[in-house]
């Protein structure tokens, strides 16, 4: 009985181990060598979009996003401002073309990792909330549907990493991610900024799509990061999932060939 109870436990453990293995349908890669690494990410978007279950990969082509308080000015004086994203869905990962990728050698701390890329259209569809007191001092007190669209959408992602040792087994570990991001366009709408008054709902959406630079670059630092969060969701499945070696071809000694 208790070699029977043994045998079963030794089953389930070894169905979990098998669980977490990297996909056999996508190319394993030398440490360090970026363009298979690159061609085998962008295989790993085209052929799972809807995500790894088995490995607790979140789907890329429907992707929710943390709620996120984008702005959050003191409010006091003639002019302040609150507007916070909820319930946001993030649309059109799956189609990223992943255009390089350095680091990921044999001893991952060692040199700075890399990942570079870029969406046609990134997509993200929510609800918001905004207070305030702007233009002349209007008074703002409204809530409804947003849509954003990222147009031309390039990313550069910084990582610096550590190693977390489970089982006799190395795991990345991210401890810092810095994303740099370009685009051609934003275009934004939110429903209902003024409930009362549709035409002046319009012209604020169309005084911020003729502006988005200038907004932009004022909001920035808050969308950097909150897209800090969202690349770090992605790439953090992976690394808890499947330890680091398992990602990689066996690093053969040359004399032992």
């Amino acid at each position: 009985m208790h070699y029977l109870a043994y045998l079963v436990v030794s089953l389930q453990l070894y169905a979990g181990v098998k669980c977490q293995s990297f996909p056999t349908d996508l190319k394993k890669c030398k440490y360090g060598d970026g363009q298979c690494l690159t061609a085998t990410a962008n295989d790993l978007l085209r052929k799972y979009p809807k995500g790894i279950p088995e490995l607790n990969i979140k789907p890329f082509d429907v992707l929710p996003v943390r709620d996120w308080l984008l702005v959050n000015d003191s409010q006091v004086g003639g002019a302040w401002y609150f507007f916070e994203l909820i319930n946001q869905i993030n649309y059109g990962f799956e189609n990223t073309t992943i255009t390089e990728i350095r680091g990921f050698d044999k001893d991952p701390t060692a040199t700075k990792i890399e990942i570079h890329g870029k969406i046609p259209r990134l997509v993200y569809k929510g609800e918001y909330l905004a207070k305030g007191r702007m233009l002349w001092f209007v008074d703002i007190n409204s809530q409804g549907t947003s849509d954003s669209d990222f147009l031309n959408f390039r990313f550069d992602i910084t990582l610096k990493v550590r190693i977390e040792y489970r089982n006799n087994k190395r795991y990345l570990k991210i401890y810092e991610l810095v994303p740099n991001i370009r685009l051609d366009r934003w275009i934004m709408w939110l429903d209902n900024f003024f409930p009362d008054n549709f035409d002046l709902t319009i012209a604020i959406n169309n005084l911020f799509n003729r502006n988005w630079v200038e907004f932009w670059n004022e909001l920035e630092p808050g969308i950097l990061r909150l897209f800090e969060t969202v690349f770090r969701s992605m790439i953090d499945d992976l690394f808890d999932n499947v330890p680091y070696d398992d990602l990689f071809l066996e690093d053969v000694p040359i004399e032992s060939i």
